[in-house]
């Protein structure tokens, strides 16, 4: 043990990096509520919500007549032979584009006239009825929560049952797909039994069994499988979430002009910082020390964050045009056509860590004609097959996978052995287990499954 002096290097974040480094990686959304935040603690602060510019809302506005005035609904509302007060019902129509599952229920349950121990057996029910439109508790809980007999929560079910859309509060996919044929007065003996007892045998593509189960040909159980295939098995899904919605606001968009790409930063989602001018001419005119100690000090953070900003918006653009220049043939062509690309190739081009790469990309994303996607998703590994692979991706692997299905013949579908053997022709050598891992992440069945019977 001793007593000495010794020289080392340490490598230290101050507050300020660590501030740079989150307006970094903020989303859009994240860094306009970071923004508001620093307004309401930063007196010098001053934002400015973003605008529609007037060239915008005229171009709109001028939109919006051209609708109206070809629109065959709105010239009839313009005729002579309707009422000043159907004119006025009109505009008062209620758009239920944005009406959840629970209030459109509830809505219809307000229209019947029920005793109060039924009426609560229906509403228990209904705020029991999960996303999809299931019912999935025991009707025993509904009888015992609302204090009444099971012979009522089951009327309440039947009630609820009956409401729009069909198929709603159904307990499992078999009655919700009998229940819509109820409504719809669908009376194939044949698709009720196989929605009754034989769906598990159907979603395996076994039709031969089912044929043999009912005593009916195949080509009769081809044709009630397609009167299934037209109902909906979740009804409640064409209703908004009962969560908050999370909408994505491209922060890169790429549009084509004159023959080449262009990369435009959308910066009109956040607000605009600038520093009162109240402040600084008293930062200017005042002779208390204090006081301008204190300004000077909000000045200087306000200061350092529209840097960062700054900073945020130029590593984005940066980060976008090195995607743009590797990934033009998706740009150009659509998905299938993406290279390899990593983070730490883009980090050596624009003369960054690579850890910044990875928070500029974190929760970004770039809109195009073929819509809008995640930053991350431009960045592939290669196949780990060299040679004339070198460019071979996983994306380029599933788009070739979709083309080879598609002209396969659907009597004799490829197997994935078959699949892998395809596309080492196509110049992609991958196993016959990845294969069967981006098919069935594509959303594609095996074999069995995509057979045809006729």
């Amino acid at each position: 043990m001793g007593i000495r002096l010794e020289m080392t290097q340490q490598q230290q974040l101050s507050q300020k990096m660590i501030q740079s480094a989150k307006i970094l990686q903020m989303s859009s959304l994240e860094l306009e509520n970071y923004l508001k935040e620093t307004a309401v603690e930063n007196p010098v602060v001053d934002i400015e919500e973003p605008s529609v510019p007037d060239d915008d809302a005229d171009e709109m506005e001028r939109r919006l007549e051209w609708l109206v005035s070809s629109d065959a609904q709105n010239k009839s509302y313009y005729s002579d032979d309707r009422s000043a007060d159907d004119r006025q019902d009109m505009w008062n129509v209620k758009d239920n584009r944005g009406e959840d599952l629970l209030t459109y229920l509830e809505s219809q349950l307000m229209a019947q006239r029920l005793p109060e121990n039924e009426h609560r057996a229906a509403e228990y029910i209904i705020n029991m009825i999960d996303s999809r439109g299931y019912f999935t508790e025991p009707l025993e809980s509904v009888a015992h929560a609302c204090g009444t007999d099971l012979q009522t929560a089951q009327d309440m079910l039947a009630l609820v049952q009956s409401f729009d859309p069909a198929g709603v509060g159904a307990r499992n996919l078999g009655e919700c797909l009998l229940l819509q044929m109820d409504r719809l007065q669908i009376e194939d003996k044949n698709a009720r039994a196989i929605a009754a007892d034989y769906l598990e045998l159907a979603a395996r593509n076994h039709l031969p069994e089912i044929a043999k189960k009912l005593k009916i040909s195949i080509d009769d159980v081809t044709r009630a499988l397609e009167e299934i295939r037209s109902l909906n098995p979740k009804p409640g899904n064409s209703f908004s979430s009962r969560d908050n919605l999370t909408y994505i606001v491209p922060d890169i968009s790429v549009v084509s002009q004159g023959g080449s790409l262009q990369i435009l930063l959308n910066d009109s989602t956040y607000p605009r910082v600038t520093i009162n001018d109240y402040y600084l001419h008293m930062i200017k005119s005042t002779q208390d020390k204090e006081t301008k100690d204190y300004i000077g000090d909000k000045v200087r953070q306000a200061q350092w964050v529209m840097q960062c900003i700054s900073q945020r918006n130029k590593t984005l653009m940066n980060v976008a045009r090195v995607i743009v220049e590797r990934q033009t043939a998706f740009f150009e062509k659509g998905p299938g056509n993406l290279l390899p690309l990593k983070l730490a190739d883009v980090a050596d081009r624009i003369g960054v860590h690579e850890s910044t790469v990875s928070r500029a990309v974190k929760d970004k994303y770039i809109q195009c004609v073929w819509g809008v996607f995640p930053m991350h998703y431009f960045f592939l590994g290669a196949l780990k097959s060299g040679g004339d692979q070198a460019q071979a991706t996983s994306d380029r692997a599933k788009t070739l996978i979709r083309e080879i299905i598609a002209q396969e013949d659907h009597k004799k579908p490829y197997s994935d052995r078959v699949l892998a053997e395809k596309l080492t022709e196509k110049g992609v050598k991958i196993s016959r287990r990845t294969v069967a891992k981006y098919r069935e992440n594509m959303g594609i069945g095996d074999a069995s499954r995509r057979k045809a019977y006729h």
